[in-house]
């Protein structure tokens, strides 16, 4: 670990609403040292996940943990952008966070949004502020397109399109229920981690609210989204929610006709 644990920082913000950004980092050393400014410059503390980046990527972060801050985790064995968040959520814990940012390393989400996203969770704490991407022309149209069967599963699996993009890496978590779950059941560890959460944190009645935020591909050209693996991965875990929906079946219509 380094950094100050400087989270009370956030002084602007109520005594009670502790935030702490979280930014899970594999071999993106190009980019995030911009993202990392740009958290500081919005106030914010932050938490480097290192997901077994390889060496100039891990100096790159050592570096950047030695600012006022900047706080580091290092996994020594790459566990997925799911396995990242997931050591991300308990550490944040551990120094004292009550909510937790998340943005993605490769600079595709602007930091000047940061302030936003937070007043609109310290305005309602128990809620998930979530990112719904207005994007540029730099996003890939195969993945734009391919994005939109991943939310027609989740709006089925939720019997509600409260959740509008169920893959934007910038979201803010209310902790306390984000521990729950994760001790309670397992979520999916790469690139399917950001849709199974979301969607089982609803099904805990977790309100979602979204905010619509630019979106740009991404800053450094490094992306770790594997065509194959991850659309198999993502597929198998439409399938296991697809019957957890069943199971809430009940539960699910009578929230939604309430």
């Amino acid at each position: 670990m380094a950094g100050s644990p400087s989270l009370a920082s956030s002084a602007s913000i109520a005594m009670a609403f502790r935030p702490l950004v979280v930014i899970p980092v594999y071999d993106h050393e190009h980019a995030i040292g911009a993202m990392v400014e740009g958290v500081r410059a919005a106030g914010q503390a932050c938490l480097l996940v290192d997901d077994g980046s390889r060496a100039s990527c891990a100096a790159v972060l050592r570096d950047l943990a030695r600012g006022d801050g900047v706080h580091l985790l290092r996994l020594d064995q790459n566990q997925g952008k799911g396995g990242a968040m997931l050591a991300g959520f308990r550490e944040a814990a551990r120094l004292g966070a009550t909510h937790v940012l998340q943005i993605d390393a490769d600079g595709q989400h602007d930091t000047r949004d940061i302030p936003r996203f937070l007043a609109a969770a310290a305005a309602e704490p128990d809620a998930i502020i979530n990112g719904a991407p207005v994007y540029d022309a730099s996003v890939p149209k195969g993945r734009l397109y391919g994005r939109y069967l991943t939310h027609a599963w989740v709006w089925i699996n939720t019997l509600s399109l409260a959740i509008r993009d169920s893959m934007c890496g910038f979201r803010a978590y209310p902790l306390a229920p984000v521990l729950a779950l994760i001790e309670a059941e397992p979520i999916g560890r790469r690139m399917d981690f950001d849709p199974e959460i979301i969607v089982r944190l609803y099904w805990r009645g977790v309100p979602v609210r979204n905010l619509a935020t630019p979106v740009r591909y991404p800053s450094d050209g490094v992306s770790h989204f594997d065509v194959w693996r991850d659309n198999v991965r993502i597929s198998r875990m439409h399938t296991r929610l697809f019957f957890g929906m069943l199971r809430r079946l009940p539960w699910l219509l009578a929230r939604k006709w309430r």
